[in-house]
């Protein structure tokens, strides 16, 4: 006689993190690698790379960042893995904004 397991079905509050974390979680956490992927990948010959890539590779960060959150046993590593993606990138594409540019030399 096969052996049955019982699981025990999830308890709201950890569904409800995992739905946070799967649904918008994982739109804002693409939108930051997105915004903070220009500052670190190179330009290319064209000069246009850095911009390209994330584009093209949204789609595979998000369904990453969702099967994650959708799949891994521990609510607590996935939210640690979106938060310090986000908190990386986030910052890097802060402190772009925040830095002020080089004011311009006057030409004698």
């Amino acid at each position: 006689m096969p052996h049955a397991t019982h699981t025990a079905p999830p308890r709201s509050s950890r569904r409800l993190g995992r739905i946070l974390l799967a649904g918008p979680g994982a739109i804002v956490v693409t939108l930051a690698l997105l915004a903070g992927m220009p500052l670190w990948l190179p330009g290319g010959a064209a000069g246009i790379d850095n911009l390209a890539f994330p584009l093209v590779l949204a789609p595979l960060i998000w369904s990453g960042l969702f099967f994650h959150a959708c799949l891994d046993r521990s609510i607590a590593r996935v939210a640690f893995v979106a938060a310090a993606l986000l908190l990386i990138h986030g910052g890097m594409v802060a402190q772009r904004l925040l830095v002020s540019p080089a004011a311009p030399k006057a030409v004698p």
